[in-house]
């Protein structure tokens, strides 16, 4: 069963990945575009600096489920290396539902502030805001997918053989 979790992680994560890219690659592209334009052409475009900072939200809180998914965010682990395993264990499992009640928390109310984007309409685009918005409760919402599919890939153990643990570390 745990297999499960994993591969289901797995996959999600690898989509996600491949849409923080794109995010990343566009950013990139328009950021590019900003500084040709100011610097070379003087077409004075308004739209490249408000664009970047709105790939840049979506790109930044999708990657937060793709930390979660590989356990590579950042953790305070002198107190917990020195638990009983059961405890740690515990400890551990208690810490994701705790970071998964807090997703839950900004998924359901990042709903109603990304409704409430909907009458706004951004300036330079003329468009609604309510997408962008919409960066919170979506990241949420798959944060909190790859929150539970840790939780029962991991049981607990994955700081007892952390991802970057030599085959020497793991056998002790």
């Amino acid at each position: 069963m745990s297999d499960w979790f994993a591969t289901a992680s797995a996959k999600i994560n690898s989509v996600v990945e491949g849409i923080v890219a794109a995010l990343m690659l566009s950013l990139v592209l328009d950021v590019w575009l900003g500084v040709v334009d100011r610097y070379y052409f003087h077409w004075q475009l308004p739209w490249p600096e408000v664009l970047a900072r709105y790939l840049m939200i979506w790109a930044a809180l999708l990657a937060v489920s793709s930390g979660i998914a590989r356990r590579d965010h950042i953790g305070l682990t002198a107190f917990i290396v020195v638990l009983p395993v059961g405890l740690r264990r515990t400890l551990l499992v208690a810490m994701d539902v705790l970071a998964l009640a807090l997703f839950l928390y900004v998924a359901f109310f990042g709903i109603s502030f990304a409704e409430s984007g909907a009458p706004r309409q951004a300036m330079i685009f003329g468009a609604s805001l309510a997408p962008f918005y919409a960066a919170i409760p979506v990241a949420a919402a798959l944060s909190s997918v790859q929150l539970v599919l840790v939780l029962f890939r991991d049981l607990g153990s994955h700081i007892d053989q952390p991802p970057f643990a030599t085959e020497a570390e793991e056998t002790l």
